[in-house]
């Protein structure tokens, strides 16, 4: 959080940064603070980790926003006498995690071009049929005499809504029972089966599954298309990321020496005992 943010000392500054930007580079020192300076390096990390409503103030103000407060912590981190050990834990992990991350967009960038996606869309796409997705509502009861009773209900000319409103007990009964659109797959099978063997608007006899009885009736149908490239690319490229990524933990994993504890050597319970990183 950007504190004491000073605008005619951020426009001063920024005016000077400018006059000598061709000389600088990351590792330029900005402000020191009791002997240990702040690089710009640091101080653009800094800015790229502020939240996005940030964007909307001027460069100006940002830098010394920024500079600011990296000025407090340093303050504020010399005047700690005793640095706690889970200070240093906490940075090894960090740098770890950042380290494998630049590892990761290393891999990506090499792995997963072009081609790759639009390869991975030909294996997933090329010879895909457009898949049947039904729309249909079901009602839900206890036992199959319940079942059958709202079926003579819908036979004598009840809405199939209404009744299903009226005595069903699962969590679509206040809205008729409208189940939305689905796809294969994503019922239970006995109720799916019951689905694809309707025609539109008929009611099926009474369905037992893992959950009750069931009444369905099939509203419509239509064909879900092929998508197009474009809307399913970041989901084959996350895809073939995950792919490229495992396939290279697989490949470090062989060829690593990789020292486990034995089994019960250490309390798994000691995850949770934080006294042991010490004060």
């Amino acid at each position: 959080m950007l504190k004491h943010v000073t605008f005619l000392g951020g426009f001063a500054l920024a005016a000077s940064v400018a006059t000598n930007c061709a000389a600088q580079d990351a590792s330029t020192v900005v402000v020191t603070v009791n002997g240990t300076g702040i690089t710009l390096g640091e101080m653009i990390i800094a800015r790229g980790q502020l939240p996005q409503q940030y964007s909307q103030f001027p460069d100006d103000v940002l830098f010394q926003g920024v500079m600011d407060q990296l000025i407090q912590q340093q303050l504020l981190a010399d005047a700690l006498d005793n640095v706690p050990a889970r200070v240093d834990y906490a940075m090894a992990n960090e740098r770890r995690s950042l380290i494998a991350g630049e590892m990761i967009d290393e891999l990506t960038e090499s792995a997963i071009t072009d081609d790759v996606v639009r390869a991975a869309y030909e294996a997933k796409f090329a010879s895909a049929e457009p898949q049947t997705e039904y729309n249909a509502s079901h009602l839900l009861v206890e036992t199959e005499e319940e079942a059958v009773a709202a079926i003579a209900r819908i036979n004598d000319g009840e809405a199939f809504s209404n009744v299903a409103r009226d005595v069903s007990t699962g969590p679509t009964g206040p809205n008729g029972g409208n189940l939305g659109w689905f796809g294969a797959g994503q019922m239970v099978p006995e109720f799916e089966q019951t689905v694809m063997a309707l025609e539109v608007g008929e009611v099926s006899d009474p369905v037992k599954t893992q959950f009750g009885w069931h009444v369905v009736t099939l509203l419509e149908t239509r064909n879900q298309e092929i998508p197009a490239f474009d809307t399913v690319r970041q989901e084959l490229f996350a895809e073939a990321q995950e792919v490229a990524i495992q396939a290279k933990l697989a490949d470090l994993t062989d060829a690593a020496d990789i020292d486990r504890p034995e089994p019960g050597a250490i309390d798994p319970a000691l995850l949770t005992n934080f006294e042991l990183l010490g004060q």
